[in-house]
């Protein structure tokens, strides 16, 4: 894929779904800031992985819902690079359980974790990237957030909310050159899915008309292409990547 720009900040990278999207995008020539809050040693492979495979990767560490922290993190890579091209806000976490039980600070924590965090991130962007009047912005969000789910009464608000920051975003920032849009996984298969049972996967499975459990590498893929300038009059845009669970 083809790419102006020169560098990336992906939150939240040191593993999982982040951590592929860090080596994809290194992969198509980009150089990645690998963002981490306390998986340092991870970050440390991950750029490792970069390196050894002939890419270009720093880590950064930061925790997201620390807007100081994240703001300076911004300015410390453009003054590195001279620029920041691209953003990837994947950062996230979940605190389940059903609505009824959930106590207000356990549906904020989630808010702020995966929602102002996003918006911080957008925002700064948008500072850095409208002096070159070009960037693009991806959001990782979630198919919940367009669907709701039993439990995640947080984390669904959270992602919902992403979705619709992002197309906020995107008509503020259309006539400067920066695009922003959003990708919603379904249930792919990381970390989180692997300590499920085996018959709560089978139940998911079968929700899924392509069958299977998703891979990071195609969740990564799409935001490449997102990102890219294959994409160059797409912005505003959901993309599902789902195996047909939710059209």
């Amino acid at each position: 894929m083809k790419f102006t720009g020169k560098n990336v900040l992906v939150t939240g990278s040191s593993r999982g779904i982040g951590a592929e999207i860090a080596k994809s995008l290194a992969g198509f020539g980009l150089k990645v800031w690998v963002n981490y809050r306390s998986g340092e040693a991870e970050a440390k492979a991950i750029q490792k992985a970069i390196v050894d495979a002939g890419g270009k990767a720093e880590i950064i560490g930061f925790d997201v819902t620390d807007e100081s922290a994240f703001v300076e993190a911004m300015k410390s890579i453009v003054k590195a690079d001279g620029e920041l091209a691209y953003l990837v806000n994947n950062a996230g976490i979940t605190k389940d359980g059903l609505a009824m039980r959930m106590k207000a600070e356990q549906f904020m924590a989630v808010v702020d974790a995966n929602l102002k965090s996003t918006f911080i991130g957008c925002r700064e962007a948008l500072k850095i990237m409208r002096k070159k009047r070009f960037g693009s912005v991806v959001n990782i969000a979630s198919i919940v957030g367009e669907t709701g789910n039993a439990g995640q009464t947080n984390y669904s608000a959270s992602k919902g909310g992403t979705i619709a920051m992002t197309k906020s975003f995107a008509i503020e920032s259309a006539t400067s050159g920066i695009r922003y849009n959003t990708i919603t996984p379904g249930f792919i298969a990381t970390e989180m899915t692997d300590v499920l049972k085996d018959e709560v996967k089978e139940a998911f499975t079968a929700k899924i008309p392509m069958g299977r459990f998703g891979n990071p590498s195609e969740v990564a893929e799409a935001t490449a292409f997102l990102l890219s300038d294959h994409s160059s009059y797409i912005t505003g845009e959901t993309l599902k990547v789902n195996g047909g669970m939710f059209m």
